[in-house]
């Protein structure tokens, strides 16, 4: 599973951004945190995570 590091995560608006470890950024959803009570993410914080195509 891909690592990397949250670049910033803005809880108002429940969406953010995790710099991969090759690099590129991918962007964050509160809905695709897995846990449970407020899901939300700290700047700097080191995550695995799972990129899914957007439903466009």
């Amino acid at each position: 599973m891909p690592k990397g590091t949250v670049k910033w995560f803005n809880d108002a608006k429940g969406y953010g951004f995790i710099q991969q470890d090759d690099g590129d950024d991918v962007f964050v959803h509160f809905s695709a945190i897995e846990g449970t009570g407020f899901r939300t993410l700290a700047e700097g914080q080191t995550v695995e995570f799972e990129v899914r195509p957007t439903n466009a």
